[in-house]
């Protein structure tokens, strides 16, 4: 009988709760809706941010200035809410003193502490010295959206 009632509407006959007794149906356009629920998930992909890797490259006898700019960068990445790769390139006899990049690489960490939190220590990968630095959560910028709905209801409450 529901499904003669559907066909004559022109709808489908969808079964919302097979488990129940007697079955729940309910009659609806299931291509429209299957189109309405691929814009929403399409509209949810466009707004949802995803973290990127961004990587800077360094080496063990960087110039101080060199290594404060290269920094900056990295806070950036971080600030922007991508992770941020860290590699430190060694050539030909550089191998040998590898606590050198170690020593830069530490000095990295401390710079970026407030900003950053270490994901993956430092660690040789042939003759490079990676680590990741992933963006520390910080309540400022989501404090900043729930401030201006405060902001709005003071003076309704007056």
């Amino acid at each position: 009988m529901a499904i003669k009632k559907a066909e004559e509407l022109g709808y489908d006959l969808v079964e919302v709760s097979p488990t129940a007794k007697p079955p729940v149906c309910k009659m609806m356009d299931f291509g429209k809706y299957m189109y309405e629920q691929s814009k929403k998930v399409h509209a949810m992909k466009q707004h949802q941010k995803s973290g990127q890797i961004k990587e800077v490259k360094f080496r063990p006898h960087i110039n101080e200035h060199d290594l404060e700019t290269k920094i900056n960068y990295v806070q950036r990445f971080l600030e922007d809410g991508n992770k941020a790769k860290i590699s430190m390139m060694f050539r030909g006899r550089e191998m040998i003193h590898t606590e050198v990049g170690k020593e830069l690489l530490q000095k990295i960490i401390a710079a970026t502490e407030g900003v950053a939190v270490l994901e993956v220590p430092p660690r040789m990968e042939g003759s490079n010295m990676t680590m990741t630095l992933a963006p520390a959560v910080s309540t400022g910028k989501t404090g900043k959206a729930g401030g201006e709905k405060s902001d709005e209801g003071e003076p309704d409450s007056l």
